[in-house]
């Protein structure tokens, strides 16, 4: 199993930063490779997303489901096809001292993915000739991590209104991701 977990401090409360993660079709917004996402539900447990992706010359369509919601705390999700995949949002209020003198809330916000690149079915993207669901995915692996990492600094901006530098805590498993 792989993991990326990409973390960092909103200065929000947690109940605005979790208002703001359980939209999934507006991430489109904030990914490079995620053109759109259409939703089958409410947005809580059960609802389904597909999540439609490009990358070089690849299109892929995943589909993903909330497994679980605990407002303001958590969101898990699980990928439903041709992969085992799942991940989480946690949010988390900070103590005051963390808060800086210019802001009235820090939050951390986590984003937590797992997947085996093993589970991937081969027959879910139609591949270019010559190459192989094992290159494809020791292409992607390190795309996972910066797309995260992306994600997460543009949400900050949205979520406080403005720019700024973002401290990222970035943990990866196994290290050649």
């Amino acid at each position: 199993m792989d993991t990326v977990e990409v973390s960092t401090v909103v200065y929000i409360t947690p109940e605005e930063a979790h208002a703001f993660l359980v939209d999934f079709p507006g991430y489109a917004r904030y990914s490079e490779y995620l053109d759109r996402v259409d939703q089958h539900g409410d947005g809580g447990p059960g609802t389904e997303y597909d999540l439609h992706f490009a990358w070089w010359k690849l299109t892929y369509t995943a589909r993903s489901r909330v497994v679980a919601v605990e407002p303001p705390d958590r969101l898990d999700w699980t990928v439903v096809k041709d992969i085992d995949a799942r991940g989480r949002w946690v949010v988390e209020a900070l103590p005051d001292e963390a808060v800086p003198p210019d802001r009235e809330h820090a939050t951390r916000v986590r984003l937590q993915i797992q997947f085996f690149p093993d589970s991937a079915d081969e027959d879910a993207v139609d591949l270019p000739r010559f190459v192989s669901i094992g290159w494809v995915i020791e292409r992607v692996k390190p795309l996972i991590q910066e797309e995260a990492e992306r994600i997460v600094r543009r949400i900050v901006a949205d979520l406080e209104g403005e720019s700024r530098d973002v401290d990222l805590e970035i943990h990866t498993s196994p290290d050649s991701v």
